[in-house]
């Protein structure tokens, strides 16, 4: 393009200047031609443009007058009067002294705008207007734009991106738009960077968890967002499996998706669900509002709404989820769960749950029955970096004994019939001895109905001091340098009672409260290297509130075929009794190896032995704490305490002068291991963790001299399978009534060293897919599991993954193909219980399994279950069946037998946003 020199010089006059200390030089010069460059002139462009100005060198013509015509190629000018710095400005300076300060044309804009191309960038000077061409990107404060092609106008402030075609058609490089934070996708996009206004051509962008696909946007400068013909999914794919089709929808930055009337579009098909209109928060972090309810139908309840309520949120540190349930036939239930959180300091959770069920017709008497029950939960976590030296934690499970069957489905709930609290405050004092403790513990049987609370128990404890060692040693250390003395002292209420007392005087009167002060003497010798003596004094004083007796009744009937019963009697007062013992020690370790040859796999087998000896004397201070007890209308008895049920525990009746022995042993294997990159090329194999036998024998006792032998084991052979085992062996033979004959059982010719009276068996183990991803995964949930840590966040994750232990069904995990937990336990024991009047012989065999397997990538089936080999049949069993539908998921929940049977499906959005989208199908029976 030709431009005139006089035409164009005032033009050109006012876009040129230079600054050079504080003197205005205008340099005029004339401009004969533009064009656009070729592509492999310039690979890319990227400079500064105030209002569309160039900063850097501007390309000028440079005539060539050698040929006598004139050249119009466009070459970057390097010369030292060339232009590096071009904003629109007025010709007129207002200042003082040498200072100048230049008026910005009307159209110059606040900010530079960064810009560059991958291929080429045109500017039109007449037109006030950029070409952007190949990859273009351009910056305008917290907004970025990118685009296969853009063009500016300086004289509107509108930037124009769109699309470009390839050889067979297709449109690639859709423009992208980034305004402070919230993106863009169209396919043609024109923005006013002076308004912040912008018009947008079939886009897609995303809000919180949800995407809006328009067909035409505009976008206001608060940001707000006009859709026309829309649609709303959080399904991440281009072409979306459902979304909501509305006509208008408007959005308001990181508060709220809002539309008119909508329809539910599943792949594509309209379905006949309309809603007049619909709120999508997007809003992050905490927002009040309603949680919808599911529908389910019971058999014994009816048909019903569950799970439905309202969420407060009440800032950072506070929230509360209230819940509900009615039923048809009268059945309801309400919840309150409040969570608080301190960062750094603390959090946790409550649970309050109460519920009235009614089952039968209340017209009639016979078939009718109601249950209100409740149950409270308290989850608290302190952090250990907010108070060095204090910690305070709280696990609170506490309900009717029959909450559980009416109220709670989850499998790991319906199989545990034992309910356990703990609250717990601890204080040790840095750089001194001291240390305490204070708790609540409960515990609970939902099969017996037995409760046992114990509140407040405290313990102060001074570690062992070395009160005639010196702080500076000088020379050998003495003997005495290591005599230590200590304390524990232990203050504790306990009561044990049937639920149904709760609160009640029967509850009161079986309140049992106790002092224990305890004070240990001891210090340790060195003998002959490989020995170690360890003499020792202790003395302890037990202080009671009140003294249980229990007393034969021959005529008390217990049922219609027995006479006779054991009746309790309280009395209140003050008690005291006192133990005091001496002892000494001998402790040492043994080690033996055997080492196979150079061919052998087995390199070496080695046996470790830590036997341990000690003598022992403790007086008979006890004495007046113990009674005859009579159980039988024979005149059976045994020797019981009169504070059996003290919570501070009862010394031993009767002198003592004993000889104890233990003998532990750990038994390891090293073998050639070709994974091994030592030199060795060896691996250790543990064989045996521990395994041993302790007893002891009373040389002052008037009969029964040698005590039971408690034999134990351990071991996790091959890293895989763990097992357990512990028993106790009575040397002693009994009579015909269970009672024991001080006559050794190998005295009867028997090759035994004892009576087996309990043992007990674990064993469980592991088995899952081999593939590299889920064994991180199962490893890294280990970890966590293993992982001890007061820190609140911890403490948060480890309730967390609970969760998803209870309810494997709703959180599967489709990346371990699949997994097999199995776990079998043995128990037997054979004592004289007074209250059964005799011998009781108990004996249970119990194997429980869980594991899951994909069929395919996208179904997966899991089971638990567990058969109870007493009584030969299946235990409670869940039977879960899981389909990943990418942006849905569907579960369906089967629990075939037992007392409680249920069946459900759901399919539900994955999406938190939509989670009350759920189509749920259910049916419950319960067996009365």
């Amino acid at each position: 393009m030709h431009l005139n020199h006089k035409n164009n010089y005032k033009k050109f006059l006012r876009r040129i200047y230079l600054v050079f200390a504080g003197i205005l030089i205008v340099v005029p010069f004339i401009i004969n031609a533009v064009a656009t460059p070729a592509p492999d002139t310039y690979e890319s462009f990227n400079k500064s443009f105030t209002d569309g100005v160039p900063k850097d060198t501007v390309p000028i013509a440079v005539p060539d007058t050698s040929s006598g015509r004139k050249d119009t190629t466009i070459r970057p000018v390097t010369d030292s009067n060339a232009v590096e710095d071009s904003i629109p400005v007025s010709t007129d300076y207002t200042g003082t002294d040498s200072m100048f300060v230049p008026k910005l044309s009307k159209d110059s804009l606040d900010a530079p705008i960064t810009y560059k191309a991958k291929d080429s960038i045109v500017l039109v000077v007449p037109d006030k207007r950029f070409y952007f061409y190949g990859t273009a990107n351009t910056k305008y404060k917290k907004t970025s734009l990118s685009a296969e092609r853009m063009n500016y106008s300086q004289s509107t402030g509108i930037m124009e991106a769109t699309t470009a075609q390839d050889t067979s058609g297709k449109p690639y490089g859709r423009p992208q738009l980034d305004d402070n934070g919230q993106a863009f996708d169209s396919d043609t996009l024109r923005y006013n960077i002076t308004t912040q206004r912008a018009k947008i051509y079939n886009t897609r962008s995303q809000y919180g968890e949800g995407f809006v696909a328009s067909e035409q946007t505009k976008r206001e400068p608060d940001n707000s967002i006009f859709g026309f013909r829309n649609g709303y999914t959080t399904c991440n794919l281009d072409t979306p499996h459902f979304q909501f089709r509305a006509k208008k929808i408007k959005v308001i930055p990181d508060k709220l998706v809002i539309s008119g009337p909508a329809n539910l579009e599943i792949e594509g098909v309209p379905t006949p669900l309309f809603i007049p209109f619909a709120i999508f928060p997007i809003t992050h972090g905490q927002q009040s509002g309603i949680l919808m309810p599911g529908y389910v139908v019971n058999a014994q309840k009816g048909m019903g709404l569950e799970n439905g309520g309202y969420y407060i949120g009440l800032g950072d540190n506070f929230d509360l989820t209230l819940r509900g349930e009615i039923y048809s036939y009268g059945s309801w239930a309400l919840t309150a769960s409040p969570t608080y959180r301190k960062r750094y300091h603390y959090n946790g959770g409550m649970t309050l749950s109460f519920a009235n069920t009614r089952f039968g017709d209340p017209s009639v008497k016979s078939e009718f029955s109601r249950s209100r029950d409740f149950r409270v939960t308290w989850n608290h976590s302190m952090d250990s970096k907010a108070r060095p030296g204090v910690t305070f934690g709280a696990s609170v499970n506490f309900g009717t004994s029959s909450y559980n069957t009416f109220n709670v489905y989850d499998y790991a709930s319906r199989v545990n019939n034992n309910l356990g609290s703990s609250i717990s405050f601890s204080k040790s004092w840095q750089g001194k001895p001291f240390n305490f403790t204070s708790s609540l513990t409960h515990s609970q049987n939902l099969s017996t109905r037995d409760v046992n609370i114990s509140f407040p128990s405290a313990t102060f404890t001074v570690n062992t001091i070395y009160p005639f060692q010196p702080k500076e040693m000088v020379g050998r250390a003495k003997w005495y340098h290591k005599l230590g003395i200590g304390y524990n002292g232990t203050i504790n209420n306990s009561v044990t009672f049937k639920d149904s007392v709760f609160g009640k005087s029967q509850m009161f009167d079986a309140l049992q409260s106790g002092v224990k002060h305890s004070i240990p003497i001891s210090f340790s010798i060195p003998v002959m290297k490989n020995f170690t003596l360890s003499p020792g004094v202790s003395y302890g004083e037990y202080w009671y509130t009140k003294k249980t007796k229990r007393t034969f009744n021959r005529d008390k009937r217990i049922s219609i075929d027995s006479l006779g019963g054991i009746d309790t009697t309280y009395e209140a007062g003050f008690f005291a009794a006192r133990q005091a013992s001496a002892s000494l020690s001998l402790s040492t370790a043994l080690y033996g190896m055997y080492q196979f040859g150079k061919n052998s796999k087995i390199k070496a087998i080695r046996h470790v032995m830590r036997p341990t000896i000690s003598a022992s004397y403790t007086p008979d201070l006890a004495k007046n704490a113990y009674y005859d007890l009579y159980y039988t209308r024979d005149s059976q008895k045994v020797r019981q305490s009169y504070f059996t049920s003290s919570s501070v525990g009862v010394p031993s009746e009767g002198t003592s002068g004993s000889i104890s022995f233990g003998l532990d042993n750990n038994l390891e294997m090293k073998v050639f291991s070709k994974k091994d990159t030592s030199a060795n090329k060896e691996k250790k194999i543990k064989l045996l963790d521990g395994f041993g036998i302790n007893g002891s024998y009373n040389l002052l006792a008037d009969s029964f001299h040698l005590s039971s032998f408690n034999i134990y084991a351990r071991t996790n052979l091959f890293d895989k399978l763990n097992i357990t085992a512990s028993g106790n062996l009575d040397p002693y033979v009994v009579n015909a009534r269970g009672n024991r004959v001080d006559r050794y059982v190998w005295q009867d010719g028997k090759l035994s060293i004892g009576r087996l009276t309990n043992a007990t068996i674990a064993m469980s183990t592991s088995f899952q897919s081999s593939d590299k991803k889920s064994k991180e995964k199962e490893q890294e949930i280990n970890n966590i599991e293993n992982e001890q840590s007061t820190d609140a966040a911890f403490q948060a994750q480890q309730r967390q993954l609970q969760q998803v232990r209870k309810n494997p069904g709703e959180y599967v995990d489709f990346d371990i193909p699949w997994k097999l937990d199995l776990s079998y336990s043995l128990s037997y024991s054979k004592n004289i219980i007074p209250d059964s009047g005799g011998v009781v012989v108990s004996f249970n065999q119990y194997l429980s399994f869980n594991g899951d397997f994909s069929l395919t990538p996208k179904w997966k089936i899991g089971v638990n279950s567990g058969y109870n080999f007493i009584e030969n049949k299946l235990a409670y069993t869940n039977v879960y069946i899981s389909r990943d539908l990418h942006c849905w998921q569907m579960s369906i929940n089967l629990i075939p037998i037992g007392t409680y049977r249920q069946f459900s499906i759901t399919i539900s959005p994955k999406s938190g946003i939509l989670r009350d989208l759920r189509i749920n199908r259910s049916r419950t029976f319960y067996d009365l």
